[in-house]
């Protein structure tokens, strides 16, 4: 990607991000990112485009940072409340918007649209990994564990995002933390 693309996707995930998507003219990217419309449209093609690469761009670095957090937990439990910890620091360093994709999802919930896939997707993904890491402590219980974990995450980030409550991703993870240690999955313990 070129310098001035790098710009532009960057100018437009902050303006998506803080104004929402429909809000957002293809003007006022290539203002923010000091490029041409030209340019936007000779690297991207379209504005939906320019939301599908935003999208996968911000689901990318979720992942990436994300993945530091599991990296440094030693047991499935220490990394299912990695999750929690991870979306509670990236929250804070995302102006309190909530997610990302949620938000998006909010904007774009016609399947057809290009961008759709990957609003779904990251969210498909997140729960196959907490079904995964349910699974190694829960494995009779583990789909239904992963499912309420689930909940509860996505719960606190919405919460957060519309700031009903302070402190609602930690909120979340305490009760996860809770369930975990109730023994509410059977074989929920540390393996």
């Amino acid at each position: 990607m070129t310098p001035a693309a790098r710009r532009a996707l960057d100018a437009a995930g902050r303006l998506f991000y803080e104004r929402g998507i429909h809000a957002v003219g293809v003007d006022l990217i290539a203002a923010e990112a000091g490029v041409t419309k030209k340019t936007l449209y000779d690297r991207f093609g379209s504005k939906e485009q320019i939301v599908v690469e935003y999208l996968a761009d911000r689901d990318e670095r979720w992942r990436s940072f994300l993945a530091g957090y599991l990296a440094a937990a030693p047991t499935p439990r220490a990394r299912i409340l990695a999750v929690f910890d991870a979306s509670r620091d990236w929250a804070a360093d995302h102006s309190g918007k909530g997610c990302g994709m949620v938000n998006a999802h909010a904007e774009i919930s016609d399947a057809s649209h290009p961008a759709y896939p990957i609003i779904t997707g990251q969210k498909a993904w997140m729960l196959a990994l907490f079904t995964g890491l349910a699974r190694e402590i829960a494995p009779e219980g583990g789909d239904r564990l992963a499912r309420t974990l689930m909940l509860l995450h996505e719960g606190g980030l919405v919460a957060h995002g519309l700031h009903v409550f302070p402190g609602a991703v930690e909120q979340a993870r305490d009760d996860a933390e809770r369930l975990l240690m109730a023994g509410e999955a059977p074989g929920a313990v540390d393996r």
